[in-house]
């Protein structure tokens, strides 16, 4: 059976690439709590903007969607679901919001991720919410001609209730002694591996790294997406996931691809924060010049509904007519038309 020590296993991670990475969130963790200590009332905003995303992300990269303005409105409680896709968006936005208000006061253990499982599906009477899963689940590619492969076999069911509780203990012990990043990460790792529900591993996947962040300190994900930018780049998410569970029974798989990867995700998601709250903070900057620099600091395209939803005190009309003087002034290129249009900075113009 799987062996979750990681007091041991954590030491193996302490590579040059790893360390810098830790080194710099430290950093960014500690400009946060300055900024948020300087502008809590502006930050409000963020952590509107980011729920919303975030519960957009997590469920699109399983294929759960719905119109923009009724996930809005979802996130925000002002209507209820009408169909399945709109009942788990629903769940997931409750749990969310759990893990956002009551992070310090959620013990790791499996009463309590049952507990965040079984919510995730309240608005659907799913008899599997809150249940571990009752038959053995694999984990499925399909090759380029169309052939499915087994990725990975996860615990057999019969395993899944023990080997659940043996993480959840392992994590508790090692709380003092390892790393909370790296132990985060790892726990998380071992999550997916184990794959313990029926359905819905992927989403609580998330979830849970959200909560143990929170909990070791690290709140950036509270103001920035963090789904959306593994979202982003989920085709290198798949990847690392798979490199890291590649002999993960025999205990000999290698954390490093996923921990180094998700290190990334969380500097990615400190910068961001960086950007966004000298825009929101700065009172010298008029609402076009605000657009013109997310516009500028964006790497890669980005739509007209994206500006809105990252800016909800800016009118349609404005971003509108920034957009069009950005274009007029050869500082953006417009990509594709209609309700496809996207936007990208013209690299010279920087």
């Amino acid at each position: 059976m799987r062996d979750y020590n990681y007091k041991e296993k954590w030491k193996k991670l302490l590579t040059p690439e790893i360390v810098k990475k830790l080194t710099l969130i430290h950093e960014y963790k500690g400009e946060q709590r300055l900024f948020i200590e300087a502008h809590k009332d502006e930050l409000n905003e963020l952590v509107e903007i980011a729920k919303v995303q975030s519960t957009e992300a997590s469920n699109r990269i399983e294929g759960i969607s719905t119109a923009n303005d009724r996930l809005k409105n979802l996130v925000q409680a002002k209507t209820t679901p009408r169909n399945r896709d709109e009942s788990e968006i629903a769940g997931y936005r409750d749990v969310l919001n759990t893990i956002h208000e009551s992070y310090d006061y959620i013990p790791i253990n499996a009463n309590y991720l049952l507990q965040l499982h079984r919510d995730l599906y309240k608005f659907l009477g799913n008899v599997d919410g809150g249940t571990f899963k009752t038959a053995d689940n694999i984990i499925q590619e399909m090759d380029m001609e169309g052939n499915e492969y087994i990725r990975f076999r996860p615990v057999a069911a019969w395993e899944t209730p023990a080997s659940i509780d043996k993480l959840c203990k392992a994590f508790r012990e090692a709380k003092e002694e390892v790393d909370p990043l790296l132990l985060d990460i790892m726990f998380v790792l071992d999550f997916l591996c184990i794959h313990p529900f029926n359905d819905g591993n992927g989403r609580m996947s998330r979830l849970i790294t959200l909560l143990l962040l929170y909990q070791s300190g690290f709140i950036v994900g509270k103001y920035i997406s963090i789904e959306k930018i593994i979202e982003e780049s989920k085709e290198t998410y798949y990847e690392v996931l798979q490199d890291s569970s590649i002999n993960w029974h025999e205990n000999q798989n290698d954390y490093k691809p996923f921990v180094n990867y998700m290190l990334g995700v969380i500097i990615n998601a400190y910068r961001e924060f960086e950007t966004r709250v000298k825009l929101v903070t700065d009172s010298d900057l008029s609402k076009p010049d605000r657009i013109r620099e997310i516009m500028k600091n964006h790497i890669g395209m980005i739509t007209k509904s994206e500006l809105m939803e990252m800016n909800p005190d800016i009118s349609d009309t404005t971003i509108q007519r920034t957009l069009a003087d950005l274009l007029k002034n050869g500082e953006i290129q417009k990509i594709g038309g209609g309700r496809y249009t996207k936007y990208m900075w013209k690299e010279e113009t920087k």
